[in-house]
């Protein structure tokens, strides 16, 4: 079995913010993209155009319909959709490593990153069961585990201007959803986005100490109302530009004015 280092110089890992994420699954295609054409073995799909497609994906996006509960303030409060990004957290109590009977899947001492040793894997699925997030695939077609690997073979790839060195899903997030770092540095952008927001594990009853955060869902802003009368959300969009028009615009209101009316 393998042993877990007894602690790393760095933590490096994401802050997910589920008030931003939208859903949109860049962040999936792209890990698949990366992870197809570079690190290990490539990600297989099984009859990707057939009736009943499958597939290795290392991050995937779930998404929720979740009903708030009610308050005094708000006694009926309206339900929110949710996207959950899921891949590995890379825990610093992983089970999956210590489960490995051949060593193949480890965590690495310099930075926290747990990785599997594909030559070494012999596919048994034991770290799978280990998992309680359900982080770990098994490829049908190279018949071994895989993983998010925070993009490892990019992060430090001194080839690749620094601004790309960083995992390809928060390089690619529209929202900016996602973000990378180091949890051991108390003053890394991660660590002060889960100190201001309240950042949490997910099922930290497991007692895997995921080194992955998620920044729970804000409470969204109420419209105002005014007194007697509903607040009208377009009427910021229909006050005038600018009192006398210039351009294209101030010569059409000229010539506007110069046609003859229909009484006349």
């Amino acid at each position: 079995m393998t042993q877990l280092p007894t602690s790393t110089a760095k933590k490096l890992g994401l802050v997910i913010d589920l008030d931003t994420c939208v859903g949109c699954h860049a962040c999936v295609i792209s890990c698949k993209g990366w992870n197809t054409e570079n690190y290990g073995a490539p990600l297989s799909d099984q009859d990707p155009y057939g009736a009943n497609p499958t597939g290795t994906f290392l991050n995937r996006v779930h998404s929720y319909e979740v009903q708030p509960l009610a308050t005094s303030a708000k006694p009926h409060p309206t339900a929110q959709t949710i996207h959950f990004p899921k891949s590995c957290l890379h825990c610093e109590d992983a089970p999956c490593v210590t489960v490995c009977p051949t060593g193949a899947s480890y965590k690495r001492e310099e930075d926290g990153i747990v990785l599997v040793n594909e030559t070494d894997c012999i596919g048994c699925g034991l770290c799978a069961w280990a998992c309680p997030y359900g982080a770990r695939e098994l490829d049908a077609d190279e018949g071994v585990m895989k993983k998010c690997t925070l993009c490892v073979d990019r992060i430090y790839n001194e080839n690749l201007p620094e601004v790309d060195r960083e995992p390809a899903c928060v390089r690619t997030c529209p929202a900016g959803a996602r973000h990378f770092g180091d949890f051991a540095d108390p003053d890394s952008h991660v660590s002060l986005l889960v100190k201001e927001r309240g950042g949490i594990d997910l099922m930290p009853e497991q007692g895997t100490k995921p080194v992955n955060q998620y920044l729970p869902p804000r409470p969204k802003d109420a419209l105002p109302q005014s007194e007697g009368a509903g607040f009208d959300i377009l009427s910021p969009y229909l006050e005038p530009v600018a009192e006398n028009p210039g351009g294209f615009i101030g010569w059409l209101d000229k010539a506007l004015d110069k046609l003859p009316s229909k009484g006349a």
